[in-house]
């Protein structure tokens, strides 16, 4: 990946999380990386673990952001966060849910799109 496009996705990224903390969640990481994959940012609904991945279109020309985050994405989440979980000792019990943030626009013109729950889990 560019280093531009790199920065562009880390500002909305910053953006998404902000956000998600206006919403009332409390984000924990931040581009949580390991062997298996990334995750832009996990999060905390109360004692549900969130596994958020943010998605940007300057427009919909090029389709719904919230659409690129198709199946085999949604593998590398899955196992990435199965990863987390083992890594903080976090119990298969441990409630968890996987939302995609998608952003559109610029300026005074973004718009942030929250789906909860965007596809299933483990």
């Amino acid at each position: 990946m560019k280093r531009n496009q790199r920065e562009v996705g880390s500002r909305y990224e910053e953006k998404a999380a902000a956000y998600l903390t206006e919403q009332g969640l409390t984000v924990v990481e931040r581009n949580y990386r390991c062997r298996t994959g990334e995750i832009d940012i996990i999060a905390r609904d109360g004692a549900c673990y969130v596994f958020c991945e943010v998605k940007y279109r300057y427009d919909q020309s090029a389709g719904d952001p919230a659409e690129a985050v198709d199946a085999r994405k949604q593998q590398v989440i899955f196992r990435t966060a199965a990863f987390y979980m083992r890594q903080k000792g976090l119990g298969e019990d441990t409630p968890c849910r996987f939302d995609v943030i998608a952003v559109t626009g610029i300026g005074d013109t973004l718009r942030l799109r929250w789906l909860r729950d965007a596809f299933g889990g483990f």
